[in-house]
């Protein structure tokens, strides 16, 4: 894997661990960041030797938003282009084949934010912050933030951040179901590997077609997204791994009904 400037990747097991280090920048994104962000979830995404995906920040920051001297002296041309490779960074989370587990050490703000809504399962710590502060700048989120903070919030929460630009508790986030646990600092991240180490240990086909349908599940077609549901199990049921564990699991449960 490339050497990158602005974060680190580290394998540990079939986890990747990937850590944002412009900590003096509350690791806000410039353009090599969101380059660099890019590359190594598409290539992650393709590893057959990796089974999920950790992301967290280095200091006291996971993301702070774009970086605002660069942003502010972009061209018209630059703007649009760093927004277009925005799109095409954020698919690269969100569409990751593999679950990608958000572990928030500090500010997410901004573009932080709109990478949280990309992320599969988040973990905070208690000093964690979200917010939608674009609006305060004269603007809107720019990376997919209107649109994943409805579908991932409700209309009404998501307003309530866009409209007012707030910057607010990780834990005002969990009731909604956006953050999974609020942990303690030294725990964060030792408890977002563990999980991941648990998921990419399970069979990758099914991991990976969980993932597919729990994201069609968000775009409301029932029907399809059942008949999708349908399929996967079926073949899942058929398959070499599966069938192993289910006659495991019914020679288990006949041993312990007869004992």
């Amino acid at each position: 894997m490339a050497n990158y400037q602005t974060l680190t990747v580290e394998r540990r097991g079939r986890v990747a661990l990937v850590t944002f280090r412009r900590a003096d920048q509350l690791n806000a994104m410039n353009r090599l960041m969101q380059g660099e962000i890019t590359d190594v979830f598409e290539t992650l995404s393709d590893s057959p030797e990796v089974g999920a995906i950790v992301v967290t920040g280095e200091g006291r920051g996971f993301m702070a938003g774009a970086d605002i001297k660069e942003y502010a002296a972009q061209t018209d041309d630059e703007f649009d282009a760093f927004q277009a490779a925005g799109t095409r960074m954020y698919a690269a989370i969100e569409s990751n084949a593999k679950p990608v587990i958000a572990a928030v050490n500090g500010f997410a703000l901004g573009g932080g934010m709109e990478l949280v809504l990309c992320c599969d399962i988040v973990l905070a710590n208690q000093y964690a912050k979200f917010g939608l502060p674009e609006i305060k700048l004269g603007l809107i989120p720019g990376g997919g933030g209107t649109q994943r903070s409805v579908a991932k919030l409700g209309r009404n929460r998501a307003n309530m951040l866009l409209l007012t630009g707030a910057i607010v508790p990780a834990s005002d986030f969990v009731s909604a179901g956006l953050v999974a646990e609020i942990v303690d600092v030294a725990a964060l991240l030792p408890r977002a590997l563990e999980l991941a180490e648990a998921i990419a240990a399970e069979p990758a086909a099914a991991v990976e077609g969980l993932k597919r349908l729990t994201a069609h599940a968000l775009a409301g077609d029932l029907a399809a997204g059942l008949a999708m549901e349908r399929d996967l199990v079926g073949e899942l049921y058929r398959s070499e791994i599966g069938q192993a564990r289910i006659q495991q699991f019914a020679q288990k449960s006949s041993g312990t009904a007869k004992a």
